[in-house]
C-alpha cells in the first residue's frame, strides 16, 4: 500500500512562491507517474502537473510557465514549486502516484495541503 503525505501548503500574498513536497512510502513511487491536482471550492478536482518515470512533463495551461514538478527518487518525494502565485491558485493541493503492474491499476492520493494565495 503506497501513502502519500504532502507537506509546504500555506499562505502566500499574490507573487509569492511556494514549494509543495509529497513523501511516498511503499514500493511504487520509481515505477509511477507522479502528479499534483487541485480542487478550489465549488470546483472540480483539476489536474496541475504530471511527471513520469522518463522525465515527460505535462502542465495545466493556467500554471505553465510559473510551476515545475520535479522527482528525487531516491528521496522518493515528488515536488512542485510554484511561483508569482495568483489568487486563483487557491485551492486544496493533492499529490497522486499512479503506475500499472501486471495489468493492474493502482493510483494513490494524499490527503491533500491548503494553498492560499491573497490579493
Amino acid at each position: 500500500q503506497e501513502q502519500l503525505v504532502e507537506s509546504g501548503g500555506g499562505w502566500v500574498q499574490s507573487g509569492g512562491s511556494l514549494r509543495l513536497s509529497c513523501a511516498a512510502s511503499g514500493s511504487i513511487f520509481g515505477r509511477s507517474v507522479m502528479g499534483w491536482y487541485r480542487q478550489a471550492p465549488g470546483k472540480q478536482r483539476e489536474l496541475v502537473a504530471t511527471l513520469t518515470t522518463s522525465g515527460s512533463t505535462n502542465y495545466a495551461d493556467s500554471v505553465k510557465g510559473r510551476f515545475t514538478i520535479s522527482r528525487d527518487n531516491a528521496k522518493n518525494t515528488v515536488y512542485l514549486q510554484m511561483n508569482s502565485l495568483k489568487p486563483e491558485d487557491t485551492a486544496v493541493y493533492y499529490c497522486n502516484a499512479n503506475t500499472v503492474i501486471f495489468a493492474r491499476k493502482y493510483d494513490y492520493w494524499g490527503q491533500g495541503t491548503q494553498v492560499t494565495v491573497s490579493s
